[in-house]
């Protein structure tokens, strides 16, 4: 069983509505946020590298280094593996980047056979990659496999919204956001699109470029 796919806006509408309904801190931050995004992304190995490409540098610089690495073909998983670690210095990776990008390219992961994976399966099947987090897993389950209920605890923007929606003294660690989650199932992925664009209301209240 893989659960609800969130393949439109109307699915992210339901959830939200039902989050609305079970949770009054969830209403009042609708109120705020308006409509929630899609957010939907292609699946794949490009966008699971793409992924790994953005960890740890700025907005600008992933976009960059992306843009470069899509003028030389090596978005693809056999342009990849067959690259030099100099081809991939040259478009901006890091040495340990480039060790992630050829494990990932070398992988052999079947990313359609991902499509029919109970979520578990999906994370354990990425994170077994070296450089591919429980992070990363799950925003690639969330966005490019659309999968309702998978909730990416380790998010500090999702930890710091958390804690400031439900009045917590302290931003919630990534276990203890993870159990709070559960009462949120089986719509966890919609509830971080609510608490991400809260985070977003958010800061923009406090005066922070979020």
């Amino acid at each position: 069983m893989i659960g609800r796919i969130i393949e439109s806006a109307e699915d992210v509408a339901e959830g939200a509505d039902w989050l609305a309904a079970c949770e009054p801190r969830f209403a009042a931050a609708l109120e705020r946020t308006g409509p929630l995004p899609l957010r939907r992304k292609p699946d794949g190995f490009a966008e699971l590298l793409a992924a790994i490409v953005s960890q740890q540098v700025s907005t600008a610089s992933a976009a960059a280094i992306w843009g470069r690495m899509q003028a030389a073909g090596l978005d693809e998983a056999g342009r990849v593996a067959d690259a030099s670690e100099d081809d991939l210095r040259a478009v901006g990776l890091s040495r340990q980047k480039i060790r992630y990008a050829g494990a990932l390219a070398r992988a052999g992961i079947d990313y359609r056979a991902l499509r029919s994976m109970p979520d578990p399966e999906v994370v354990a099947t990425l994170v077994a990659v070296p450089g591919v987090g429980r992070w990363t897993a799950e925003i690639y389950a969330m966005f490019s496999l659309g999968r309702a209920d998978v909730f990416a605890a380790g998010d500090l923007a999702l930890q710091e919204a958390a804690r400031d929606l439900f009045d917590l003294e302290a931003r919630p660690r990534e276990a203890a956001l993870r159990s709070m989650a559960d009462d949120w199932s089986p719509w966890r992925g919609v509830a971080a699109r609510l608490l991400w664009a809260y985070y977003r209301v958010m800061t923009t209240r406090e005066g922070i470029r979020a």
